[in-house]
């Protein structure tokens, strides 16, 4: 059993698949770990590291797909860098399907089983392999350290000789795993926190982590939570009521961060350029739905933008990878535990459970097809008129 490390052919993404620590472990299932050399570098990883721990290292990601059995990767790698891999080889990423239903299509052509991470089941034994949770969570963090660093004044209440400074105020807009992190580091800085969710559940969450819940909690608002856990797309009608409420106190908050994002769909718009118009001068909004269209009007993807009344609008791209030495190390643990579920530690050999729920719910591409039914190209029923002597023979 051969796996494949990947290096990562973004140069704004500098996480890794794998970790010294990992490698020690595909290494004790029975398999022969190939890493392209320089995989782990801007993740704090040489290729020292990865020797040490019972690699081989190779030259480039072409020698390191060759005859593997398994490629891991942090982002969905392009068709042509899969030349080489055996005939249904496995390829575990964070494949980002949707919206790249071409490119989805090209890696189903290499005839590769593509499973994507960030679609594993948020069930009990799925945990561990939760790569939304790791990841946002380390987002919602650097968030706050983003912010605390553009705001250029302190977080906590200080009491000198010379005066009292205040607390920053924080408004943190949407409290999932990113936003709760985000509260939860926020508080520790010594901020005035508060936060909405158009979920019911996080009320509770919110509140326990010591912030101010803010949200209209009409009927709409009891029903808003998939049984997923994740948010529903809401009303624009509730739309219209929550950014009445939230208007007045954005514009007397320091710093505010979003996180709102629902999957499969382009971010709500939660914060209008009004919004931002009405809020001081030195303010800070951190973005972290600018990869999915952004939360925040005016937000430019990659960029600090600065308004006319002197407010800052943060949109960094691949907050996570802002982090990458601690990201990588998460990232690479969620991988390991789905990669040993694949493996029958008795033979040392591949052995997937095609039936197993962990499987359907990741795997994207089998047998030169996309096979997720979320993803699957629809067929297009196509009505052929019936030629007269047919139409003769089934009326007898």
């Amino acid at each position: 059993m051969r796996i494949a490390i990947v290096k990562e052919s973004s140069a704004s993404e500098p996480r890794v698949s794998a970790s010294s620590d990992t490698v020690k472990r595909y290494v004790s299932l029975g398999a022969d770990v190939f890493v392209a050399s320089g995989a782990g570098s801007a993740s704090g990883i040489g290729d020292a590291d990865y020797e040490g721990a019972g690699a081989t290292v190779v030259a480039d990601n072409a020698a390191a797909v060759a005859g593997a059995d398994i490629v891991l990767g942090v982002r969905r790698p392009e068709a042509a860098a899969l030349a080489g891999v055996k005939p249904g080889a496995l390829v575990i990423a964070i494949a980002d399907p949707h919206g790249h239903e071409a490119a989805l299509a090209e890696v189903a052509g290499t005839g590769v089983s593509l499973f994507a991470m960030e679609l594993m089941p948020r069930i009990t034994r799925a945990q561990v392999m939760d790569v939304l949770s790791s990841q946002a969570n380390l987002a919602g963090y650097r968030a706050v350290i983003d912010a605390s660093s553009e705001f250029g004044r302190a977080f906590p209440m200080m009491m000198t000789a010379a005066g009292t400074v205040p607390a920053a105020r924080v408004f943190v807009m949407g409290a999932g795993v990113a936003g709760l992190q985000a509260i939860a580091t926020a508080r520790r800085l010594g901020a005035v926190v508060s936060a909405t969710d158009v979920r019911p559940a996080a009320k509770e969450q919110v509140e326990s982590l010591g912030a101010k819940f803010i949200a209209v909690e009409d009927e709409e608002f009891k029903q808003a939570e998939t049984a997923g856990g994740y948010a529903k797309a809401m009303s624009a009608e509730y739309q219209a009521k929550q950014a009445a409420l939230t208007a007045a106190h954005i514009a007397k908050q320091d710093i505010v961060i979003t996180t709102a994002l629902i999957p499969g769909r382009p971010a709500p718009k939660l914060v209008s350029a009004d919004m931002v118009a009405a809020m001081k001068p030195g303010s800070v909004l951190i973005d972290l739905a600018v990869e999915r269209g952004g939360n925040v009007e005016g937000a430019v993807p990659g960029e600090v933008a600065t308004t006319a009344n002197g407010v800052k609008i943060v949109g960094h791209l691949n907050v996570p990878g802002r982090l990458a030495a601690t990201a990588s190390q998460l990232y690479a643990k969620n991988l390991y535990a789905f990669v040993e579920t694949l493996v029958d530690k008795g033979t040392k050999s591949l052995a997937v459970k095609w039936d197993d729920e962990l499987v359907k719910a990741t795997l994207l591409t089998k047998d030169g097809a996309v096979v997720h039914p979320g993803f699957r190209p629809q067929e297009v029923a196509v009505e052929v008129a019936a030629p007269a002597a047919a139409a003769d023979v089934s009326a007898a």
